[in-house]
Order: C-alpha cells, then sequence, then structure tokens
C-alpha cells in the first residue's frame, strides 16, 4: 500500500528478506534493505523521489553510463542507540559533497530536500534494518549516474539517483600492511581526485591487486609528478603520527575532503593532540620510521571510520611500526564512534537525530 511521508510517496515491498538475515555475521556491503530511494532527471529537472521496493534496474545498452563514465557516489551510516533512535553523523556534508562531485562530472545537483528528506524517509522506513549491535551499523549509498541514452560524447540528458542501504559489520578487523606506490598515481592536478567518482576506484583496482601480490593489503598513494609525497591510503585519507604530532596531506584537486578526516582533525586538536596539515613526503616518513619517531599510521573513511597501519613497503625494504599501547586510532576512533552512536556528548553539532 503507498503512503506519504515527509511529502516522499512510499511503495512498500510485498514481503521482507530481513527474518533471513544473520544480523550476528554481516559482511560489509552483501546484503540490502528491503527499500531504496530513487528519483530520476529527465527534461531539465529533477523529479519528486519516491521509496521504492529494493530492486534491479533495467537501463538501454546505449546509456551513458556504460560509455563515458558519469557516476558519482558517497558512503554513510545510520547508527541506533540502545533507546532505539537512529542517529546520522555530519548528512550535510555528505549532500554537499555529492553536489561537488556531480557538478565536476557534469551532472546535474540534487536539491537539498530530495536527499535529506528522502534519506529520513527511507531509514524511517527500513528502521528494522539499522543493526544494534555495537560495531554494526547501516551503511548508506547515496549515488547518481547518467542513465540517459546514445553515444555522442557528451553529458546525459537524463539521470538517476538512488540510496540504497546494507546492513553491515565492521568493515576491517586488523592492522594492514601498505605499499607505497613509486609508479602508478590515483589522481593529478585539474582532474576528477576530490570527487566520489565512480571511475577514480575502478584505476586504483589494478594497481592495488598488483600490491596484493606482493603481500600488501593496499597501497599509499603518492602524487602524481614526481612521487615523492604522500597522499591517500588506499580508498582513504591517511594520518602520519611523527612523535606526538598528527600530520596529514592538506585537500586538493588530488585528495578527497574527507569527512571522517575533517572530523578526525577536529577532534584531535579538541584532545590537544598537536596537528598539522601540510604536504609530508615519503622520504621524511622513512627517515622516522629509521629513527624511531615514526609511531603510528593509519586511514581514515567512513566505512571503517579509522584503519590502523602496521608496517609499510618501499622500494623493496619494509618497515614496521611500534605497537604502543595508547594510540591516537585507538583513541580517536573510540571518540568519534562515541559521537556517532550516542554514547558521548557532542560538542560539534555533528550527529543528526532521524525523526
Amino acid at each position: 500500500m503507498n503512503s506519504i511521508i515527509n511529502n516522499i510517496e512510499i511503495i512498500k515491498a510485498k514481503t521482507t528478506k530481513i527474518n533471513d538475515v544473520d544480523f550476528d555475521n554481516l559482511k560489509f556491503g552483501h546484503v540490502f534493505s528491503d527499500h531504496m530511494l530513487e528519483c530520476n532527471f529527465k527534461n531539465g529537472e529533477w523529479q519528486a523521489p519516491k521509496v521504492v521496493p529494493y530492486q534491479a534496474i533495467s537501463l538501454d545498452p546505449s546509456a551513458k553510463i556504460f560509455h563515458y563514465g558519469q557516476s558519482v557516489f558517497e558512503g554513510m551510516k545510520a547508527y541506533k542507540d540502545t533507546n532505539e533512535d537512529v542517529w546520522l553523523f555530519r548528512p550535510i556534508e555528505n549532500f554537499k559533497r555529492l553536489n561537488i562531485s556531480s557538478k565536476r562530472l557534469a551532472i546535474p545537483e540534487l536539491p537539498e530536500s530530495y536527499f535529506m528528506d528522502g534519506l529520513k524517509t527511507l531509514l524511517q522506513v527500513d528502521n528494522e534494518w539499522i543493526p544494534k549491535k555495537d560495531g554494526s551499523s547501516l551503511y548508506i549509498r547515496p549515488f547518481v549516474f547518467a542513465s540517459g541514452n546514445g553515444f555522442h560524447a557528451s553529458p546525459a540528458d537524463e539521470y538517476t539517483f538512488i540510496i540504497a542501504c546494507a546492513p553491515s559489520g565492521s568493515y576491517f578487523s586488523g592492522k594492514v600492511r601498505v605499499l607505497i606506490e613509486e609508479k602508478y598515481s590515483r589522481s593529478a592536478n585539474g582532474g576528477v581526485g576530490f570527487a566520489k567518482a565512480g571511475g577514480n576506484y575502478a584505476g586504483q583496482f589494478y594497481p592495488t591487486q598488483l600490491a596484493i601480490e606482493k603481500g600488501y593489503q593496499q597501497v599509499i598513494w603518492t602524487d602524481d609528478n614526481t612521487h615523492e609525497y604522500i597522499e591517500e591510503a588506499g580508498a582513504m585519507n591517511i594520518f602520519v603520527r611523527i612523535n606526538d604530532t598528527l600530520i596529514t596531506g592538506p585537500t586538493s584537486d588530488r585528495i578527497l575532503d574527507g569527512i571522517t578526516r575533517k572530523s578526525i582533525i577536529e577532534l584531535a586538536k579538541a584532545e590537544g593532540i598537536p596537528v598539522e596539515v601540510r604536504k609530508l613526503s615519503v622520504s621524511e616518513v622513512v627517515t622516522a620510521a629509521k629513527d624511531g619517531s615514526l609511531k603510528e599510521m593509519f586511514g581514515a573513511g567512513t566505512a571503517a571510520v579509522i584503519s590502523p597501519i602496521a608496517g609499510f613497503g618501499y622500494k623493496g625494504e619494509d618497515f614496521d611500526l611500534p605497537e604502543l599501547d595508547d594510540t591516537y586510532a585507538s583513541s580517536l576512533k573510540k571518540r568519534i564512534t562515541d559521537i556517532q552512536t550516542n554514547k558521548a556528548e557532542d560538542p560539534f553539532g555533528w550527529r543528526l537525530k532521524v525523526e
């Protein structure tokens, strides 16, 4: 039966899949909730969004997403606390970044109400899909792609915006070993590295696979020009602790303005941790590893929040990071996840209750 919430039409699924899901053993992004939000751009404007049953998409073979790669996405999470209240973490930042990414790929920008009201409505409809187990969450994937047809190399005239959700456990477990990249580049000046464009990730897979074959789990990306400066860790922003100072590279055309990244910077400063946002050379990191001043390295992103790095390889040499009892990675991860899950006060105003 159809209904309306927040001026969003809801077409309910006839049956639910939830009873077939083992919420104690959730793989990341493998199980999907009963509904999704869908909104189409045609005739020069975004049409009214709807919540519909999660379902396959039918596209013409000439749909421009297949040929010219106009596709952007976001990653978010919804959390349920002990009172069954549902929380989002800085969702407006995701909305803003989706439109920044869209603009760079000549995709029409979405109205804020379509994104926010649509997301809240979807979470209300699929409320039971939000896990309550510690470390679990409902992963949210908003994305936009070119659904208009034609082989001509030009922006599409039709687009589709979807929000799909997947209940998920922890994204990563344990520390990872990484290889500092010397040949391949994730992005370049003037390019789309700052955007959440699907093609950015497609281009990462091959160099990452080469690193995996050498015994590493991820790649540390370096600048496209000289490969002398640390930029990102796999699909995450990267932080390096030298002595007691936390260092991360500045955002640019090449580096994603990560929401977890900027939250960590603000949290660290509030905790009295010295933070430097500056260019960080590979040679500085190697020197710090050799003289013992390199204390920590970790990736930061929505899925894993913080992913500690156990060691890195560079020019055929491996370096191990020390095993510390109290790390910035563990304390900052706890601070940020406690805010996200309503276990702690939120002095920054980051948390948004879904109601």
